[in-house]
């Protein structure tokens, strides 16, 4: 049967499995839109490219399948490129579509033409165009498989017009089946020599590929074998936050004691792990290329071993085959290490607790009362800021809950990776997090959560400041405030004009019964949370850093 290149491509989306995708309309691929009107595809039509783009990258990072964008050409394909980078930096599948001018008309400078091969290539693994309808099935099944293997990541697939609208007999590939690479027996009696004769390890885990089961057996092997876990930066849900073998996360404003652990280690576990600026405090935590430490690191991708730090191991692999294979062999416990994971826990637990906020609403108390409220399954979302330390330093994760934060720092990605959750999991609790600054990068994508029914909870830290910026600048140019005042608008105006249950909150007491209030919503909810522009972190505030 002949199929137009737009419809054909959707089938293949529906025959890879995809069930949703979000994006902006555009004229460039119309024949795309066609043929999502009657695909059981949930087309999530999007404010922003950019919100469209941080969307698709989160349900990638959520869901381990590729999260799909739509958008037009030029305008439209440079403002989603900022999801691109965080996609990129996630290491979270991505299937970026971006329309594109007739192939007879490229190269003239053409209405918005942009070559996207050059344009994207640095930031993407595979930047791509079809220029021949019969095509679209290999090149759809090579972006799946490009997406999802090795180092996951974002692919960007340029869509011609004249392609889109061509005829084919071609038909859709099979969905694609993905190599998941295992340990040499080899590789994995090392690490278990090094293990056995370790009195201080240290695990540092990225986000896991594998289900709650591999999860579970992960936990598992650490307790018993009492190895101490740090998350990379933006991976706390890589481990039950309330196991013994926790120890807090190796990420930006890393706890005194996670910098100490990483120091004073004899040998440590790498897996799943790029060792970037923030796990390795801006490359000072290691000795490089040969650190003093010994080093065993895991990846699925070959291209991210040795890139930074030279290991004693280099182990090609998923986490999840590494911790399979290795909870196959015999281990032994030296002596010292049961003190040593249980100090580096004790002095987790310690630091789990943010000291009393000046003002009238402490989001100290405000943690400890959602940490104790919120369900088990919660899913947490946060974009950059100071405000991010609150759940990223003061909130234990346990087994089911999930946190979807950009290790780019990008600003903006809170309320469009919240969405994605809802749409994913509509069922679930979704709560984000959001800075006075950053909500107002992506404020309108309300009106995309509201308009597909996708609405979360969110939290609006307003401190009328870019608190990072501010801090920063305190820092090196006290007194000398210039361009980090933020004048707001009315965000509860603002929520209630796009249907979400809104309100402001100036106290501590006020807030149990606020949040309540928005759990009962079927509306999702905006609450502003006014905050003291002086107190900059949870431990900092603008006269500390000017005395």
């Amino acid at each position: 049967m002949s199929l137009s290149g737009g419809h054909l491509l959707v089938r293949c989306l529906e025959a890879q499995g995809v069930t949703a995708g979000f994006g902006v309309p555009g004229e460039s691929y119309l024949d795309v839109l066609d043929a999502l009107h009657d695909s059981p595809i949930e087309f999530v039509g999007c404010r922003q490219e950019g919100g469209a783009a941080y969307a698709a990258s989160a349900w990638g990072r959520f869901t381990g399948q590729p999260g799909i964008a739509f958008v037009t050409r030029g305008p439209g394909a440079t403002n989603a490129s900022v999801g691109l980078h965080t996609a990129m930096q996630d290491s979270s599948p991505m299937i970026l579509f971006v329309g594109q001018a007739r192939l007879d008309h490229l190269g003239r400078e053409a209405f918005q033409e942009v070559d996207y091969r050059a344009f994207f290539g640095p930031l993407v693994k595979w930047a791509t165009q079809i220029e021949s309808v019969d095509r679209i099935p290999e090149i759809m099944s090579r972006a799946f498989m490009t997406a999802m293997s090795g180092r996951p990541g974002p692919v960007v697939i340029a869509l011609p017009e004249d392609v889109l609208s061509a005829q084919t007999t071609a038909a859709p590939g099979r969905p694609v089946s993905v190599p998941e690479p295992a340990p040499s027996p080899n590789a994995i009696a090392s690490v278990v020599d090094l293990l056995n004769n370790s009195e201080r390890p240290l695990v540092i885990a990225g986000a896991l590929r594998g289900s709650v089961c591999n999860r579970r057996a992960f936990q598992e092997f650490v307790e018993a074998h009492h190895l101490p876990v740090a998350a990379s930066f933006r991976s706390n849900d890589v481990l039950d936050n309330h196991s013994a073998s926790y120890v807090g996360d190796a990420g930006v404003a890393m706890a005194n004691h996670v910098e100490r652990l990483i120091r004073e280690a004899d040998l440590i576990i790498a897996v799943d792990v790029r060792f970037d600026e923030m796990m390795t405090k801006g490359y000072t935590l290691f000795d490089l290329p040969d650190p003093q430490q010994r080093i065993v690191h895991v990846h699925p991708s070959d291209g991210e071993l040795g890139k930074v730090v030279q290991p004693e191991v280099a182990v090609h692999a998923t986490g999840r085959t590494f911790w399979a294979a290795v909870a196959e062999r015999q281990l032994d416990l030296p002596s010292g290490r049961v003190a040593w994971c249980s100090h580096g826990r004790a002095e987790h637990v310690a630091a789990l607790r943010a000291p009393t906020q000046p003002g009238g609403l402490d989001m100290a108390e405000v943690m400890v009362w959602l940490q104790e409220h919120l369900p088990d399954d919660v899913v947490i979302t946060n974009g950059a800021g100071n405000f991010a330390a609150w759940p990223n330093k003061f909130f234990a994760f346990g087994p089911e809950a999930r946190l979807l934060a950009p290790e780019s720092g990008s600003m903006g990605y809170g309320l469009p990776a919240a969405i994605a959750a809802k749409v994913a999991e509509p069922s679930r609790t979704v709560v984000a997090f959001v800075g006075d600054g950053e909500f107002q990068m992506t404020i309108q994508e309300l009106g995309s959560a509201a308009q597909a029914g996708a609405q979360p909870i969110v939290l609006v830290f307003n401190n009328g400041t870019y608190g990072t910026i501010r801090m920063h600048q305190e820092r090196s140019y006290p007194t000398r405030v210039s361009g980090t005042d933020i004048v707001n608008p009315d965000f509860v105006a603002i929520g209630k004009a796009y249907g979400f249950h809104s309100e402001r909150v100036a106290r501590t007491s006020d807030f149990a019964a606020a949040f309540a209030r928005a759990e009962a919503s079927n509306t999702g909810a905006v609450i502003e949370l006014i905050l003291k522009t002086e107190q900059l972190t949870a431990t900092l505030s603008v006269d500390d850093l000017r005395s």
